[in-house]
């Protein structure tokens, strides 16, 4: 589920990116170079068009953000150390320490 819900998140902020960068403002952005959305939809068409769209967007960004969060917090209430051995079978190794104050020296 968080797989899918990770993907539609991609995809909202690529929308979401697009959407703004769409509305015309003062500075230059990707509406100046789209001079027939005025024509599609009237002089004040596509602004108040846009802003509903980016608002849209925003909000479903938001609700994915929310449930995203929701769902890796109930993934990870599991620790990793649930998931190790209680018991192996190797041995831990010896160390004489005599022999290893003696070759050091």
């Amino acid at each position: 589920m968080t797989g899918i819900l990770l993907i539609v998140q991609i995809v909202l902020v690529v929308m979401i990116v697009i959407a703004v960068l769409l509305q015309k403002s003062s500075s230059i952005g990707l509406g100046a170079y789209s001079g027939s959305n005025e024509s599609v939809f009237g002089a004040k068409g596509p602004a108040s068009f846009l802003a509903k769209v980016t608002f849209f967007i925003g909000f479903m960004f938001v609700v994915n953000t929310i449930a995203l969060g929701y769902f890796y917090a109930q993934q990870k209430n599991a620790s990793v150390v649930d998931s190790m051995l209680d018991k192996t079978e190797i041995a831990a190794p010896t160390i004489n320490v005599v022999n290893d104050i003696n070759t050091t020296k």
